[in-house]
């Protein structure tokens, strides 16, 4: 291994003091891309994520015909005004479970064969969840593992609205199905158990599509979205690391500018002010249909809490660096019912308690998650791994400024995958 991914992190001596903003919104990013090329005329996008996945998805698009021209590094024109075309090549998604799922739901519809497919990691993840219910609207896919992994080819075809009760609370199955509901003749409509991230649902009805929410319900009918400008807000999963790091670092006080606050996000402000953090809001507004605003973190002691199944949605992404606050908190936090978290870029329950038990933390594994018995000083003076996850290594990153001696994170170049300036931006707090 290069010893350009390593990373070595020496634990902080000082606070953490000032204001940052943290990259664009990638889940944010991802749709927008997608709605603006089933538009007919030219959408401007400002403050698009620079991060790989995001990349990921306007490649596909560019190989599906679509003209984007970047006005600056985060601003682009997107533009399909002939709409798709047949791909010469397949279609890669590099690491991007939302590429991979959500354009799935785009293609079904199409009148042309594409075959979509990623990394080795996306490779092993489940595909079964979006391929089934397309399977039911009438798409033609097949793809490896009896239907279940990728590479996935789509011979597109006209497709029918169904009524889909979906068994587990997912914003990629949920969008997957209202993406392709947009192409699909009648009426498209999507149960959840509980409400996932509802970004797709904001957009489309940002963009004047036949869309009705009714609490865990929504119903598409067929539509364009209409060509309108789009602000993507600064994402809270990014701003999550920052917000666990001020409240454990003794005397830290940042502020968080211009960051995404749509309610089926902020699971992490919630959860952290449960466990007696400092937060407050700043500065609240809508763009684009989302809530964006500023948050101002204060360290402050920390306590255990349990964390169960209708939070698990609002925080699948923040769950590892919510474990490294845990490790700080006083008492015992568990988190339960959230078997989802072995089914991400990697298994994140098995990698949370590996990396966090080499660091002296005394965390137990479950079958659906993890209890941590705090506080505990972190002992630092290890190596920890990545298990190609960015969340991993972002978390293990955390935990470094936390412990008492230096870790060193191997494959630290997941990073690049959501947040390409994530150190810089680190280092930036506490020179």
């Amino acid at each position: 291994m290069s010893e350009n991914n390593k990373k070595t992190v020496i634990p902080l001596e000082k606070p953490l003091k000032g204001t940052i903003k943290v990259p664009a919104d990638k889940s944010i990013a991802h749709r927008a891309a997608m709605l603006a090329s089933l538009a007919k005329q030219k959408v401007l996008i400002k403050n698009f994520s620079s991060g790989a996945d995001c990349k990921s998805t306007l490649s596909v698009l560019e190989k599906l015909g679509v003209n984007i021209e970047f006005l600056s590094e985060n601003e682009l024109i997107i533009h399909n005004k002939e709409g798709f075309k047949e791909p010469k090549e397949t279609l890669y998604a590099g690491n991007s479970g939302t590429t991979i799922r959500l354009m799935s739901g785009i293609l079904a519809g199409s009148d042309f064969t594409s075959i979509i497919t990623g990394d080795e990691s996306l490779q092993k993840r489940p595909m079964g969840r979006v391929i089934n219910p397309l399977k039911q609207m009438g798409a033609d896919i097949t793809a490896q593992d009896n239907n279940t992994k990728a590479p996935i080819t789509i011979r597109g075809t006209s497709l029918k609205g169904i009524i889909y009760n979906s068994q587990i609370a997912s914003a990629q199955v949920k969008s997957c199905i209202l993406l392709a509901g947009l192409n699909a003749e009648g009426v498209t409509v999507v149960r959840e158990p509980f409400k996932s991230r509802d970004h797709t649902e904001r957009m489309l009805s940002y963009l004047e599509a036949d869309i009705e929410v009714e609490d865990t319900k929504v119903k598409v009918k067929k539509s364009n979205p209409e060509a309108k400008p789009l602000s993507i807000p600064g994402d809270i999963s990014s701003a999550a690391f920052f917000i666990v790091a001020a409240s454990i670092i003794p005397g830290s006080e940042i502020i968080i500018t211009d960051t995404g606050l749509n309610p089926t996000r902020t699971g992490i402000i919630d959860v952290m002010r449960q466990m007696g953090a400092d937060i407050t809001v700043l500065n609240q507004r809508t763009e684009c249909n989302e809530e964006v605003g500023d948050i101002k973190v204060k360290y402050s002691e920390l306590k255990g809490i349990t964390i169960g199944r209708e939070m698990i949605p609002r925080i699948i992404d923040e769950l590892p660096v919510i474990a490294v606050a845990a490790t700080q908190a006083k008492g015992t936090t568990i988190v339960k019912e959230a078997e989802e978290l072995r089914h991400k870029e990697s298994d994140r329950i098995k990698a949370i308690c590996l990396e966090l038990k080499k660091l002296g933390a005394d965390i137990e594994e479950a079958v659906d998650g993890f209890v941590i018995y705090g506080k505990t000083k972190l002992r630092g003076n290890c190596e920890l791994e990545t298990y190609h996850d960015h969340r991993i290594a972002m978390s293990g990153y955390v935990a470094g400024l936390a412990s008492l001696r230096p870790v060193r994170i191997n494959e630290f170049q997941w990073v690049n995958i959501s947040f390409p300036e994530f150190t810089q931006m680190f280092e930036s707090l506490y020179q």
